[in-house]
């Protein structure tokens, strides 16, 4: 598909979707019960990173969608991925990451367009003249095929050493180009994608030390000399040998200072319990009170994915169960729990029903929607399940939020909980049929 209708594509899903967006939208003030709303109460998103070869997997999936507003391809952008052979570009994976995220409103960040790490070997064999045109016809390439549909990009990834010198890393862009190439790659990327945010983005410049220092004087020349610079990233890993330093507030303060954006790029905490939790805030603390912190990404949706699994370092354990840490994440960003939780409304002697209509039917799929109506008494909160005959999926939900287990979606209102009594409420949902076109069934509808 070509780059004209692959657009035209996606603007038809974003439109399937657009209602139930602005809906959402005026009410976000209203509720904040999973990460994404709470963090965009704040003013913040809140994302997560994605891997193509998951999606197909309906809890990741299910979880995705639910809590988080953003995404970042894990791999799938990377030079290795999209560049392959010089000249022949392959969008196949990350298209669908997207994609995927695009049909359900999420932002995009692109992740990473020069990188010494994940090159194919072809970019290594080649001398200066020929690195510095293959890099900004990379940037080109990449950015172009995604212009305008990328919140933004890190441009650069990675490009100074480790300890206390604040030198540049060795690879083939430094060596054969100098300090100079970061600038260039920067120029060519806004000249790729105007609109975008541009980032610099590395690990273990959480604090002030030499090498975020380093990474603060070359932002502060960019940002003197009229470089298209836009934000830094903060790729935050931190365990018990490189824990959340004690300025890095400060550290996230003095780059903001400068005129540019932050952001939390890649962040994972290893640890259990209430001692991971602890860590999670500091960090969501830290950016809630610098204003140009404009978002948190963590690296991963469940810990059996994790780069880090061994250390369980994400929100979500291996079962998709919402742990200590996600708990503590949603408080600090404002957020509140679901019925029963902390938080949430007691249960209490109030009814709802739930009934279900089809409301649009094609060959592949329908839609569905189901009215939850208050008994009596007003209520505070609803939920509701629907058990997914065999074979069929759910490919979108909206006004609201969904867990899974096998084929049983649990739903619960994202701003429509409150209702008064008697008065209805609406959430719909496309399912793919899979060779099945069975009703699903919708169970009892529990209130509080």
């Amino acid at each position: 598909m070509n780059m004209i209708l692959r657009r035209l594509s996606r603007a038809a899903i974003a439109g399937l979707v657009a209602a139930a967006a602005l809906t959402a939208a005026a009410h976000s003030a209203e509720a904040a019960d999973t990460l994404g709303s709470a963090a965009a109460g704040q003013g913040r998103y809140f994302g997560a990173a994605v891997a193509a070869g998951h999606l197909g997997e309906a809890d990741y999936t299910a979880t995705l969608d639910r809590e988080f507003g953003s995404v970042t391809p894990e791999n799938e952008m990377k030079w290795d991925a999209t560049e392959p052979s010089r000249g022949t570009f392959t969008f196949t994976s990350a298209d669908r990451i997207v994609d995927h995220a695009q049909s359900r409103g999420m932002d995009v960040r692109g992740h990473t367009l020069v990188w010494h790490s994940q090159l194919p070997s072809w970019v290594g064999t080649l001398g200066a003249s020929d690195l510095r045109t293959a890099m900004k016809d990379h940037i080109s390439g990449l950015m172009g095929h995604y212009k305008g549909e990328i919140h933004s990009w890190d441009v650069v990834n990675e490009a100074f050493q480790d300890g206390g010198s604040g030198a540049r890393r060795s690879s083939p862009f430094q060596d054969k180009l100098g300090d100079g190439f970061i600038e260039e790659a920067f120029r060519a990327a806004r000249a790729a994608d105007p609109a975008a945010k541009l980032c610099y983005n590395d690990y273990n410049t959480d604090g002030v030390n030499a090498k975020s220092t380093a990474v603060y004087n070359m932002v502060k020349d960019f940002t003197s000399r009229g470089v298209p610079i836009d934000c830094v990233g903060f790729q935050s890993h931190f365990n018990s040998n490189s824990p959340v330093p004690s300025d890095y507030r400060q550290n996230l303060q003095r780059f903001a200072d400068l005129g540019v954006d932050v952001q939390i790029t890649e962040l994972d905490i290893e640890g259990s319990g209430s001692a991971q939790a602890a860590d999670y805030t500091k960090v969501v603390q830290a950016c809630l009170a610098v204003e140009r912190c404009t978002g948190m990404t963590v690296w991963g949706v469940t810990d059996k994915y994790s780069w880090r699994s061994g250390g369980t370092p994400l929100l979500f354990d291996g079962n998709y169960a919402e742990k200590p840490a996600y708990d503590a994440v949603l408080s600090a960003l404002g957020g509140s729990g679901g019925p029963g939780e902390p938080g949430g409304p007691g249960e209490g002697t109030a009814t709802c029903t739930a009934t279900y209509t089809r409301t649009a039917d094609w060959d592949g799929g329908y839609n569905g929607e189901v009215t939850v109506t208050a008994g009596s008494e007003p209520i505070g909160s609803w939920t509701a399940t629907v058990t997914l005959p065999a074979r069929q999926s759910v490919s979108a939900l909206w006004n609201g939020t969904a867990a899974f287990n096998g084929n049983v979606m649990t739903v619960r209102p994202s701003w429509n909980g409150a209702l008064a009594a008697g008065t209805s409420t609406t959430f719909g949902f496309t399912v793919t049929k899979n060779g099945s076109d069975a009703a699903p069934a919708v169970g009892a509808c529990t209130a509080s």
